[in-house]
Order: structure tokens, then C-alpha cells, then sequence
């Protein structure tokens, strides 16, 4: 089954109204307000499990690519084990201990999950911190508002701790807004207004089309930019708009969009073979130019002559340096003409 980020909370709540005893409450109430276990400037810091013990087998790269929402098990159990069954720290912008208990009861293996809740920009060169980043077999990005990550880590020691962490050849993934930041361009939502595909369409070039360069540095991930959440929220519109300004600004047509969809993921081994993990229904979606640079006039929409739309499932495999996609899951020639998305399948 599935993981949900509210599994502990329908569990507490589901318990209460069985017992329904006033102690009960107080001690599980007790338990949900627990403060974290240490802060340090900027930041607060949990953990559960033995953060002393030896990582019990080798630790090996690889990426989680994961769309928000549910997690896939199956995936997650390949990070732990890429991991070497060690150590794991959450980086996140809010929220609390939730995700990594989650990891250390629900997903399991490990030896300790350790999270670092970032506030503000000092945190990104506080000791404590970055000695906690590199002891880390694996690193995982929480969702939340990837403004928060771009503002207060870019340029920082914990940005080039981050690097050096998948340098080491350590496995490192993220979720929603921790997806965002793995590309080599990222959608920074600078504004903290989440952009939707018609208004990406009508214009590119809109003071909420935040692009960001120069951030993360994941190995066959530097000509894409990423999205989640994407068939629910209706994402491929903003995706396409954010390929055709790339292509056009960087002058490359091999700049490459990639949403997947919640409850799904994308796992990226050492040779940037890409395997799709899902547990009931979705896709990963690949967004490809294929001849020139879109032409973006400033706020005019947008006008896309046609690029392919490939869709990836379990039974597919994706080859990140080329982007070319075995049994692809199905195959769209998409065009935009005035802001205007038409798509013609592919047989």
C-alpha cells in the first residue's frame, strides 16, 4: 500500500474515537506536540533511530524522483537500500518530525532518520548543520515551497554540502517542491503564487514565470526541469511553457521537461537508466522540442511549433542522456498556437 503523509494522524484520531480515554488522549497528545529535539540558528532538528551506528552495507547513488502525494513503497525501499540501510536526513522548509517517522516505522531498514527544518538563510552555514549533511548515506527534500530551498540554500555551504553529497556518490530524491529543485533549471516559484498552465500559456513571460539556473548539479539532469502533481493539476501547459522559454533564452533544444504525477516516481540509477515506480494509476511525462526554439515575443502568449509528449509507465524505460523512452506508455505530437494546446496521438 501506499504511504500517507497523514497516515499518523488518521491513525492517532482512528484510535481515540475507539478508546475514547481521556488518557489515552493525553499521552498520544503529548507525543503529536513533542518540540524538536535540538534547534540551532535558523533551524530545528529531529531524529529517531541510532544516528552512531555503522551504515550496515555499502552505499550506492541513485535518485527519487517522486511526484507528490502517496509514495510508492517499492521506490523507497530502493533509496534506503542505495542508502546501505544508514542513515537518512530529511530537509524540509516546515513542518516537523511526520515524514522521517514515516520513513524509519512505515518504509524501514535504516539505521536512523535525522530532519533539519531550515528557516532562515544562517542555518545554510551553521556547523552542526553541514556535519549532519555529510554524515547523510542518503538525502531526501520534502515538499513544501520550493522558493524557501532556492532563497535560503542557493549560493550557500549547504548548497555545495548538497553537491558534494552526490559527488560522494550518495543516493539523493525529493518530493513535490523537493522534486523541483533536483533539475538543472528549476520553476523557484519566487513569487509563492503556484503558477497555473493558463496563465503560463497566455504569457511566458509573466513576472510568475521564475526560472532559476545554477542550483542542484545531479548528474544527466542538467538539461531538464521538473514538475509534480502534474495530470491532477492539469501541470503540462506551465511545463511547456517553461521548456519553450529555456530553449529559446539557452538556445538548446535539448532542454527537457519531466512531470510525474502523484502517487508515482521516477528512479534514476548511476547510468541514468530511469525506472518508473506506481501503485495503481499515473505517468511520468516527458516534454521534448524537436527542431528549433519556441518564439516567445513579450506578453504575447505563447506560439510553439510541435514538439512530442512521451508518456512513461512501470513497463517503460527512460535513458537520460538521450531521453529516448523504451515501450513508452504512449506518444503525443503537441503544438500551441496563441496559448492554445492541441495534441495528436502518436500510433
Amino acid at each position: 500500500m501506499p504511504i500517507r503523509h497523514d497516515r499518523a494522524s488518521r491513525k492517532l484520531w482512528t484510535t481515540l474515537a475507539l478508546i475514547g480515554g481521556l488518557a489515552v488522549f493525553a499521552t498520544t497528545a503529548q507525543a503529536v506536540e513533542a518540540g524538536p529535539d535540538a534547534t540551532g540558528p535558523g533551524y530545528e532538528y529531529y531524529r529517531v533511530g541510532n544516528v552512531d551506528a555503522p551504515t550496515p552495507k555499502p552505499v550506492a547513488p541513485g535518485f527519487a524522483l517522486l511526484g507528490g502525494g502517496d509514495w510508492p513503497v517499492a521506490l523507497f525501499k530502493r533509496f534506503v537500500q542505495q542508502a546501505g540501510g544508514g542513515h537518512i536526513v530529511v530537509l524540509r522548509a516546515r513542518g516537523g518530525r511526520e515524514l522521517q517517522d514515516e520513513i524509519y516505522q512505515d518504509v524501514g531498514g535504516v539505521q536512523s532518520v535525522e530532519t533539519l527544518v531550515i528557516h532562515d538563510e544562517e542555518a545554510a552555514e551553521d556547523p552542526k548543520l553541514l556535519s549532519i549533511i555529510a554524515h547523510a548515506d542518503g538525502i531526501f527534500f520534502g515538499g513544501g515551497d520550493q522558493s524557501n530551498y532556492v532563497r535560503l540554500w542557493k549560493g550557500t555551504s549547504l548548497n555545495r554540502a548538497l553537491d558534494a553529497h552526490v559527488t560522494a556518490g550518495k543516493p539523493l530524491g525529493g518530493t513535490s517542491a523537493g522534486l523541483a529543485i533536483l533539475g538543472g533549471y528549476v520553476y523557484g516559484c519566487l513569487d509563492t503564487v503556484s503558477l497555473t498552465s493558463d496563465e503560463a500559456l497566455k504569457n511566458p513571460t509573466g513576472g510568475g514565470v521564475t526560472l532559476v539556473r545554477d542550483f542542484l548539479h545531479l548528474p544527466y539532469l542538467s538539461k531538464v526541469i521538473t514538475d509534480s502533481h502534474f495530470a491532477i493539476r492539469h501541470r503540462l501547459g506551465r511545463l511547456v511553457t517553461w521548456v519553450g522559454r529555456l530553449t529559446q533564452e539557452e538556445n538548446d533544444v535539448t532542454i527537457t521537461g519531466l512531470g510525474i504525477d502523484e502517487g508515482t516516481g521516477l528512479w534514476m540509477d548511476s547510468a541514468g537508466i530511469g525506472t518508473f515506480y506506481n501503485e495503481g494509476q499515473g505517468y511520468a511525462w516527458l516534454v521534448r522540442p524537436m527542431k528549433k526554439p519556441a518564439t516567445i515575443v513579450a506578453g504575447k502568449p505563447l506560439t510553439y511549433s510541435a514538439f512530442q509528449v512521451v508518456g512513461i509507465d512501470p513497463r517503460s524505460s527512460l535513458d537520460l542522456k538521450t531521453f529516448k523512452v523504451i515501450r513508452p506508455a504512449f506518444q503525443q505530437t503537441v503544438a500551441v498556437n496563441r496559448g492554445a494546446m492541441t495534441s495528436n496521438p502518436e500510433h
